[in-house]
């Protein structure tokens, strides 16, 4: 069950656009990282949601896509994610371990997974002019931007070539290719 949500959920960056994710289902995943484990229970992430094609757009223009695959600047138009959900620190909740964004990262995608959803956790974000365009107070910090929408690439798993090489790559029939250490190459024994 959860083995194959991990398998489908991949980080997808082309979207059926036209497909409108409801404010609703933005809470419900939200929800799901409100239940997961925080360090020490601080809990000092926030949450910006949007599914405004106006607002989209505006943090669209703020991301940074695909570093591997050359002179592509992001999905085009009628490609681009249909909701954005910006994770934010609350600086003034001290908290002792700065992980507590992937966990709640991990939650969404998942969560989206079982709704037919796809999506991708975009760390290279330009946080100032995000900050800017969206009138977030300083007290916040820009942690993440998960973008989501019902995906419209195929996303595949393949095995890790022996040069070691783990850059994704599209083929010329645009299936998006993600090479995976093998499972003994990442448990150590001592």
């Amino acid at each position: 069950m959860i083995r194959d949500l991990t398998r489908r959920s991949r980080s997808y960056r082309r979207f059926w656009q036209e497909d409108i994710i409801e404010h609703e289902t933005l809470r419900e995943l939200v929800d799901l990282a409100r239940l997961s484990p925080s360090a020490g229970n601080m809990q000092p992430l926030r949450y910006i949601l949007s599914c405004d094609p106006k607002r989209n757009a505006l943090v669209f223009h703020n991301l940074v896509w695909a570093r591997y695959i050359e002179n592509w600047p992001g999905p085009p138009e009628g490609e681009r994610p249909s909701a954005y959900v910006i994770i934010l620190e609350d600086k003034q909740v001290e908290h002792p371990l700065r992980c507590d964004h992937g966990i709640a990262a991990q939650s969404i995608l998942l969560g989206a997974t079982e709704k037919g959803l796809g999506g991708c956790i975009i760390g290279a974000v330009n946080k100032p002019n995000l900050r800017q365009a969206l009138n977030i107070p300083d007290r916040y910090e820009v942690l993440l931007v998960l973008a989501l929408g019902k995906p419209k690439e195929k996303v595949v798993i393949e095995r890790l070539e022996p040069d070691g090489c783990t850059k994704y790559w599209r083929d010329s029939e645009g299936v998006h290719h993600v090479p995976k250490r093998a499972l003994d190459d990442v448990i150590l024994q001592f």
